[in-house]
């Protein structure tokens, strides 16, 4: 029996692909548990340094099974489903905070739920036949998932609520315009690109990607002040380190750094 997600490792790269292509890629409870159990164990495993999620076959993710939602579903108590539910999403914080580079590889049809979670990671590589749609007003849902914050953020919340209200599709060039994706490479490059910019990053000072992207989370809500106070203290901190003083002698030394994380 195939996995519903699967995990491989090289180069200091965490690949997860959501694996079930039969269904685009939709969530499943199997899909979520994995999630929900690697993404800690990667954040604290010393031979990554970057995590790629992607989908299998066509689709990157088809959000929620929407036709096991027609199928019927487990009778839960108001509270019992929100706590599910909540607990599931724990997804997206994960790929948000975790003190790792996250990008998602986006290959054909990201909506829903999928979206968010693309939407989740630091950043986003799409090949050109990648869609994205929020998808929720279709079937009648209000999001989940993060969508709406991490939407707000990339594209202002104007557009966000058009996008979630219209539940009007972006292609790539379009996603690419608007700065819900980073970069858009033709199909037959995407794993490639994706990889080497993943690998850069694992090659990279750990310790200072982490705290800039604590710093970055930071800025999202908080106030100038407290981010100049988080930037001075991380700014120092990573000035002692090893990765720090190799990247100063590398520098003068005319030669690409080492680094090794600590």
């Amino acid at each position: 029996m195939e996995q519903d997600i699967i995990e491989a490792t090289s180069e200091g790269v965490a690949t997860l692909t959501l694996n079930r292509p039969e269904r685009l890629n939709a969530l499943s409870t199997p899909i979520m548990e994995g999630l929900l159990d690697a993404l800690p164990r990667l954040a604290l495993d010393a031979a990554v340094g970057a995590i790629v999620l992607t989908g299998a076959g066509r689709a990157f993710c088809a959000g929620g099974d929407v036709k096991s939602m027609a199928e019927g579903r487990t009778e839960r108590s108001m509270e019992e489903a929100v706590t599910h539910l909540r607990g599931r999403m724990e997804v997206s914080r994960l790929l948000h905070e975790i003190p790792k580079p996250t990008i998602a590889m986006v290959n054909g049809p990201a909506a829903g739920a999928g979206m968010s979670l693309a939407l989740a990671c630091d950043l986003r590589i799409a090949g050109q036949s990648a869609r994205f749609v929020t998808a929720f007003a279709n079937i009648g849902f209000s999001g989940d998932f993060g969508g709406s914050y991490f939407l707000s953020k990339l594209v202002g919340t104007g557009k966000a609520r058009e996008l979630y209200y219209t539940a009007e599709p972006l292609d790539a060039a379009q996603a690419l315009a608007l700065g819900v994706v980073n970069r858009v490479v033709p199909d037959a490059d995407l794993v490639g690109a994706t990889m080497q910019l993943a690998r850069k990053l694992a090659r990279g000072p750990r310790i200072a990607l982490a705290l800039m992207k604590q710093n970055f989370n930071a800025a999202e809500n908080g106030t100038l002040a407290q981010l100049l106070d988080l930037e001075a203290r991380r700014q120092i901190e990573t000035g002692r380190t090893d990765d720090h003083r190799e990247a100063a002698r590398a520098f003068v030394e005319k030669r690409a750094p080492a680094f090794t994380g600590r």
